[in-house]
């Protein structure tokens, strides 16, 4: 368990910016800064990030919340395990209790999972430092490959033993379960018992976005690899590790991407880490799985520009072409790059410094246009053929979401095809038509496929607690969140002396007289709170919600203190003490309004079914009274 104490000092020392721009590119946005939301398909920049606040959110689909809700939500982790990622990076010291062996066993497979595979990368590791056949075997492949040993460090690179029981034998010796070495991938189990996956293979640990060890790579080195097809072999899926979710590299290149505003795309491992070691640190590999949605999305976090980098050969001309149009209709900038034939990134980096690596790429890339040109009509002179390929390339264009680029690119296809404009457009926007009707098929084969109820459900789960409630007790607990310590009241009487009320506590009094509480709950805990901690020393209502430890109270906190719009600095006015207790005085008489509004209704409605005569005199006497004081509220209002 983590006191209190040391997680004030985390939030304290926690900057919202540095934590999530670990995971979306963000640029400066007036006070604030934006990027594309990590948590949905986001086209357009919509998440806003507020350093003054410490707070994120994006406009389009509402997530967000503080540091620790973010890294929650972004890594799927629980709450003490996004403190800890914090103190982490924070060099901040956590002192916590021995958890019991109930506890431990609570605690979920899944970060069981991530302890086994960061033991199992120090352990592939120590071995090839420390170990006489690591050395002998492993180093010296990695030496063959011209991989220095900071690269060796950098990468986490090692080598598994070649007896079969290596590492189930020591993960015995240190406690670790069967159960997780399986489900990690790290062994196999047979009718025999359970043996080492990796078994005398040079280690590649891949590494998520945030730096967590989800997986290995393992390639085949003594001489038994000759004539065997599979040279590499990979960590199976699980619950922490996708392939068709993860980048090799891309925790290594993040940095790079951002400051270069492009990343590479390379085929396997030794590819990124000899263009690593060159100095070309912005490249990634998918490593023998076709480039995926969640892979280009990924990586549009960070920049729209990309280099598809491959081979010259027959499969390299595939893996480009496979992924051309995927990258383009996520809004992508493509360009590709075939090195020459008989050089892949690997060999080609070792021949050449980085700004020679990077000169031949500017001189010889292309965008995707020349690039499907020059492979689809080189030499081709019968019509029909030809006629195929310059479908093939409108189709690509037709995929881009932006319309500007798309009318760009086909002006600039017309000149270099050599055909008329008007014809490519028409083609262009018969695709363009073919995709949005099959896309509306497919709405409609899905919405036969799910009964109504589960519909129903779907929309009643877009929508959180506090969007349920009143739009008048939403702006009240709004004004308490984000000015809870403003001070309105402050008075003195004879009979009383000084007198001084902020605005929780100066709502929290005027509910109090008639008994009146918030149709929410959520909205009548922060309330509470707010009163009970007004007279701590530095108290600040939208810091202590939008950092309380309660996620569904921090969540609505973040949503109610940020704005989409914010006026400029000459626009703005500083709210006085009066400002405040006339707006708030206003807010409870509307409260008051629609309470007295919704208990006519009430009242009616009982009326309607009643026929104890003493219980009707009853009811028309309250339905006078508080008819005469909604009226009178109503002309205090306006109304």
């Amino acid at each position: 368990m983590i006191d209190r104490a040391t997680i004030d000092k985390i939030m304290d020392a926690t900057n919202i910016v540095d934590v999530v721009g670990e995971f979306v590119n963000l640029r400066k946005a007036g006070v604030n800064y934006k990027g594309l939301c990590p948590f949905h398909d986001d086209k357009t920049p919509s998440f806003m990030v507020s350093p003054s606040k410490q707070i994120c959110h994006c406009f389009a689909c509402g997530e967000g919340g503080n540091a620790v809700n973010f890294l929650m939500k972004h890594e799927q982790i629980t709450y003490p395990e996004a403190l800890r990622w914090l103190a982490k990076k924070y060099n901040i010291e956590i002192e916590e209790r021995e958890l019991s062996d109930e506890e431990k066993k609570e605690q979920s497979d899944r970060e069981s999972m991530f302890i086994v595979n960061e033991w199992a990368c120090q352990y592939f590791h120590e071995i090839l430092k420390n170990d006489v056949d690591g050395q002998a075997i492993g180093k010296q492949y990695f030496r063959s490959r011209g991989i220095r040993d900071d690269i060796i460090e950098i990468f986490q690179l090692g080598f598994a033993l070649t007896k079969r029981d290596a590492l189930v034998n020591e993960a015995h010796r240190k406690g670790y379960k069967d159960e997780f070495l399986i489900k990690t991938g790290l062994c196999i189990e047979n009718e025999r018992g359970i043996y080492d996956r990796f078994a005398g293979r040079a280690i590649f640990p891949w590494l998520n976005v945030s730096g967590k060890i989800v997986a290995f790579g393992g390639r085949k080195l003594d001489a038994a690899t000759k004539g065997v097809q599979q040279k590499y072999v990979n960590s199976p899926d699980s619950e922490i590790y996708h392939k068709e979710r993860e980048l090799y590299g891309i925790y290594q290149a993040k940095k790079a991407i951002v400051k270069e505003d492009n990343v590479y795309m390379v085929e396997g491992y030794t590819d990124v880490i000899a263009m690593h070691q060159c100095g070309l640190e912005n490249v990634v590999a998918n490593s023998g799985t076709a480039l995926s949605v969640y892979q280009i999305r990924l990586l549009h976090r960070f920049t729209p520009n990309i280099t598809l980098l491959y081979d010259g050969d027959e499969a390299g001309i595939h893996a480009a072409m496979r992924g051309t149009d995927m990258l383009l209709q996520e809004g992508m900038k493509v360009k590709v790059l075939l090195l020459p034939d008989g050089d892949d990134p690997d060999s080609f980096s070792r021949k050449h410094t980085a700004t020679e690596f990077r000169t031949y790429i500017e001189e010889h890339q292309t965008d995707f246009i020349q690039f499907k040109t020059d492979l689809l009509l080189k030499g081709v002179k019968d019509p029909i053929k030809r006629a195929e390929a310059i479908n093939g390339i409108v189709r690509s264009v037709s995929v881009i979401p932006d319309s500007v680029e798309r009318t760009i690119y086909i002006t600039d296809c017309a000149r270099r095809l050599e055909v008329d404009e008007k014809t490519l457009i028409s083609q262009m926007n018969k695709f363009i038509a073919g995709d949005q009707e099959e896309q509306q098929k497919e709405v409609e084969r899905e919405a036969r496929q799910q009964p109504e109820t589960s519909t129903a459900l779907a929309t009643v789960g877009l929508h959180t607690l506090q969007e349920q409630a009143t739009t008048v007790e939403r702006l009240i607990i709004q004004q308490i969140i984000r000015h809870g310590e403003m001070v309105v009241v402050d008075e003195y009487t004879e009979n009383e002396g000084d007198i001084k009320l902020n605005v929780a506590q100066y709502v929290h009094f005027d509910f109090g007289n008639d008994g009146l509480t918030f149709s929410n709950e959520l909205y009548n805990r922060i309330l509470q709170e707010a009163v009970e901690h007004s007279e701590d020393s530095g108290f600040v209502a939208e810091t202590y919600f939008t950092q309380h430890p309660d996620l569904e109270m921090s969540q609505l906190a973040h949503n109610l203190a940020v704005d989409k719009y914010q006026l400029g600095k000459n626009f703005q006015k500083e709210m006085t003490m009066k400002d405040m207790r006339q707006m708030i005085d206003h807010l409870i008489l509307d409260f008051r309004y629609n309470y007295l509004k919704g208990r006519l209704k009430e009242v009616k409605e009982e009326l309607k079914g009643e026929k104890d005569m003493a219980r009707i005199r009853e009811l028309m006497d309250e339905y006078k009274s508080v008819s005469e004081l909604f009226q009178q509220i109503g002309k205090m209002l306006g109304r």
